[in-house]
């Protein structure tokens, strides 16, 4: 498979999945894509899981309702920090139903409110929708909305992949035009965050681990992001300023040179920031628990180097 370490586990999963015949995603309409990842997650992410509150929300944007869904670990919840989650999928693909698991997961372990953002997906919506949807429904959250039913008192921003990407630019624009209440926190989980291809980890695992950089260029074709917009490709606009950043990647990923480059640039900025690498796993991994049980424990871990950060910042606040 490669001359890098491959947990067993991981090499069980990959071995399946690069045994199946049949179009490969990035030869499918954005539609049958969808249904291809919505197939993956039924069989390979753990259900649900014990949970309070699951609860639906309608968030107004400026260019229609974006849907959202809340997860509480507690039926009552005095004032606090919020996380909101930006799925991933190349801006294409994924949804609510399929990242519920892990936002449920986060609500446990953060003991906090979690509200995924089911924002507006490529090729019907490119560029920058994506982005515009989930600044716009984060400064909704931060204003503490009756409908929300919750005050919040912080956010912190987290989603994977291009839900990285969204994380980062959300909290940029949050950084430079501040909402309600302030970001306290961020979590992208194997960030892109560059138009380039030009990377070692994109060369290396560009067949074989899951995302592949046919599926990489087949999402940027989709979404046709500008790189000479923040929102494009962030690593090439400043991150002075940001708010202490937990990033993570996954050691197999054709993204984890994008990652790394991005905690640097968070380093060289100043910014207070911890990375974390699930060695031997590969992308998508958050979603992938039942499939590949050991990524549980990178998420508890990332969980709760999480939890740690935010807790330092609230008691300095």
């Amino acid at each position: 498979m490669s001359g890098h370490f491959v947990r067993p586990d991981v090499r069980a999963f990959l071995d399946f999945l690069n045994a199946q015949t049949g179009p490969k995603m990035h030869e499918l309409s954005a539609q049958d894509a969808r249904m291809m990842m919505t197939a993956m997650g039924s069989l390979a992410e753990e259900p649900l899981g014990e949970i309070a509150v699951v609860r639906d929300l309608s968030i107004p944007g400026p260019d229609g309702v974006i849907p959202a869904r809340l997860y509480d670990a507690r039926e009552n919840r005095s004032a606090g920090p919020v996380m909101v989650f930006y799925h991933g999928g190349g801006f294409v693909i994924g949804d609510l139903d399929i990242y519920g698991p892990y936002c449920a997961e986060a609500a446990r372990q953060l003991d906090m409110p979690v509200i995924s953002i089911d924002y507006r997906l490529a090729p019907e919506y490119r560029f920058p929708a994506a982005a515009i949807d989930c600044e716009a429904a984060t400064r909704w959250i931060a204003g503490s909305p009756a409908e929300l039913g919750l005050q919040v008192t912080g956010l912190v921003t987290s989603g994977d992949s291009a839900g990285g990407n969204l994380t980062i630019v959300t909290t940029m624009a949050l950084r430079d035009n501040p909402a309600a209440v302030p970001v306290i926190a961020q979590h992208p989980i194997y960030p892109v965050v560059s138009d380039s291809d030009d990377w070692q980890s994109m060369r290396d695992f560009a067949e074989g681990f899951l995302l592949t950089a046919d599926s990489m260029a087949y999402f940027h074709a989709a979404y046709q992001a500008d790189a000479d917009d923040y929102r494009g490709a962030p690593i090439k606009f400043s991150q002075h300023g940001m708010p202490p950043s937990l990033v993570t990647t996954a050691s197999l990923d054709p993204l984890s040179d994008q990652g790394i480059a991005y905690y640097e640039a968070l380093k060289a900025a100043g910014v207070r920031a911890e990375y974390r690498s699930a060695d031997g796993n590969i992308h998508g991994h958050i979603t992938l628990r039942k499939a590949i049980p050991s990524s549980q424990a990178d998420v508890a871990g990332n969980l709760a180097l999480l939890k740690a950060m935010i807790a330092e910042v609230m008691a300095e606040a």
